[in-house]
């Protein structure tokens, strides 16, 4: 049984990323009805997206130090419990200034999220297994973005936007008592551990030692690694990634309406596919890296491979996506774009828990996500404001288009081992 529990810990990260994207994705589906009620236009809704990852943002970086302090049980069920809280108080909006302040609160409680979920897998699981349990557990960001619409568009529809947000909100809390009893930092933590079941557990210590071992890795300041080109250019990339999907997740639903003419129910619908074609992108991305990894026994060689490959492909389809002028293969090429973006979702984790040391992969990790979410500010706002001075939305995805470019040619030229981890083949024994 504890020798599975490691995967179950897998299940309920896959589950609580597919609540946050649930949760996140509900003000994008119900655009149409709020822009109308509160009467906010196309501009301060862009502002609206943006605040969001202003608290989202600092809360990265700060949750990530958290997750180092206090442990990442701790941290994410807080976490989850708060952003549940703020996303359900999103019905008592009044006007623009109200969501606007709910959704920078909502956002510094998700901020933990990443860093909790790569500090839990550090614990769990030895390197050449993280990018798999990465990828298997972000396919629930996926996974959400798809039940998000049929969900939240029936319960809109049917109770209005409102009693919505309030509904999805509880499922969080629900989570959150599950997690606190269920979870455990690592292996040692765990009250479930019997006698039995510590040979497993002295293995997997010997399999992380022997990580640390063969990619000579010792512990350096947050300072240092925050220096490495390496973990400065998967910020980065991490950064093009985001603008891409928060682009999609902000923006899509609102251009099918408006560009393409679908109602709510229609919109509803058609945005779960690309978020489900999303969701076999993640979990193969961190298998097919893990196996050029095994194949070759080259960690930065099978991360970049995927990141450069997947970037490029992602930001050509979403390029196109937006100047056809049918839906079908707009959707069509949005999705393969997703698809594309996805497989990199775990290599960014997964590049940092092959090169920082586990006493700073929670801080590391935070940093990523900080520079990440930076985008989620920049993408919507600019997108808002490409859309209320044009009418249309081709420069927009154009732009987003060239951002993910940019990224894919800095991993490939940039990204090395850093001078005090040289690129060793690593025992599978």
């Amino acid at each position: 049984m504890f020798k599975n529990l490691r995967w179950i810990i897998v299940l309920l990260l896959c589950l609580v990323y597919m609540i946050n994207y649930l949760d996140r994705v509900a003000l994008s589906i119900t655009v149409p009805m709020i822009e109308k009620e509160l009467t906010i236009n196309p501009e301060q809704f862009g502002m609206i997206f943006g605040s969001f990852f202003f608290g989202y943002a600092i809360f990265n970086f700060l949750g990530g130090l958290a997750v180092d302090k206090f442990g990442p049980t701790l941290v994410m069920g807080l976490a989850v419990g708060l952003w549940s809280i703020f996303c359900g108080m999103t019905a008592i909006a009044t006007g623009f200034y109200s969501m606007l302040i709910l959704r920078v609160l909502f956002g510094m409680a998700e901020g933990p999220i990443c860093a909790s979920a790569n500090k839990m897998i550090n614990g769990w699981f030895p390197k050449k297994q993280a990018a798999t349990a990465m990828g298997l557990l972000s396919a629930g960001s996926p996974l959400g973005g798809a039940v998000a619409g049929p969900i939240v568009g029936y319960l809109a529809i049917s109770f209005g936007w409102r009693p919505a947000f309030m509904i999805i909100a509880s499922i969080g809390i629900v989570w959150m008592l599950v997690w606190f009893f269920t979870a455990a930092d690592n292996p040692e933590k765990s009250h479930r551990v019997t006698e039995h079941e510590r040979q497993w557990v002295n293995r997997l210590k010997t399999e992380k030692i022997n990580d640390e071992e063969d990619l000579t890795q010792s512990a350096q300041t947050l300072g240092y690694y925050l220096r490495q080109p390496i973990i400065l250019v998967t910020a980065f990339a991490f950064f093009c990634y985001n603008y891409i999907l928060f682009f999609f997740l902000s923006w899509f639903p609102a251009y099918l309406v408006q560009a393409h003419g679908l109602n709510i129910k229609e919109m509803s619908l058609t945005t779960v596919i690309p978020w489900i074609v999303g969701f076999f992108g993640l979990a193969l991305g961190g298998i097919i890296s893990d196996k050029i990894f095994n194949l070759t026994g080259r960690l930065l060689l099978s991360r970049k491979i995927v990141l450069v490959v997947s970037l490029l492909a992602a930001a050509i389809c979403v390029a196109l996506a937006g100047v056809v002028t049918r839906v079908v293969p707009a959707v069509m090429l949005m999705s393969v774009s997703i698809f594309f973006l996805y497989t990199t979702g775990a290599i960014y984790w997964a590049i940092i828990q092959d090169v920082v040391h586990k006493s700073k992969v929670g801080s590391a990790s935070g940093f990523i996500h900080l520079i990440g979410s930076v985008s989620g500010i920049i993408g919507p706002i600019a997108t808002g404001f490409i859309v209320q001075n044009t009418g249309h939305f081709d420069s927009a995805f154009i732009l987003a288009g060239g951002v993910a470019a940019l990224g894919a040619i800095l991993v490939f030229f940039v990204i090395k081992p850093p001078k005090h981890q040289p690129q060793t083949r690593i025992s599978h024994s």
